[in-house]
């Protein structure tokens, strides 16, 4: 889906008027129809101000171009699990179970991590470690660590 296509969606299952989310946007009902038509996009501001409106990610809006995993634990991310913010935005980086309300859950290593990742993966535990010891430095959270 485009962001045109997303926008209808979620202001329909609102139940809300293009002049109704203008309003909550602090625009004109001629630029939510422009959203909507697919003539413009809004600023990347206007966007994450349309993200908590929504209570649905920046990358859900876009149409979902690029596939989120957790930077901590790997895991694959949808809106539902996002982590957030200290002010109640999302944060597209982490899943809920590692970060909310502005910081990690849980302070703990890699190693740790890794330990904690294996219960939940399928198959050979000696390849799933193998796999999860290579791929978690590659993670945003344990990168420089």
């Amino acid at each position: 889906m485009k962001f045109a296509e997303v926008l209808v969606s979620l202001r329909s299952k609102r139940q809300m008027t293009q002049q109704e989310l203008a309003e909550r946007m602090f625009v004109t009902r001629q630029a939510v129809s422009r959203w909507e038509t697919g003539e413009t996009t809004p600023s990347a501001d206007t966007l994450l101000a349309l993200s908590r409106l929504f209570g649905v990610s920046v990358n859900t809006l876009l149409g979902s171009p690029r596939k989120l995993i957790c930077q901590c634990c790997g895991m694959p991310l949808e809106d539902d699990i996002l982590g957030s913010e200290a002010d109640g935005t999302l944060n597209e980086d982490y899943c809920k179970w590692c970060y909310d309300n502005g910081k990690f859950l849980e302070d703990c290593t890699m190693e740790e991590m890794i330990e904690f990742c294996l219960p939940h993966m399928q198959g050979d535990k000696q390849a799933a470690r193998a796999y999860l010891e290579s791929f978690m430095p590659t993670l945003k959270r344990w990168k420089n660590k």
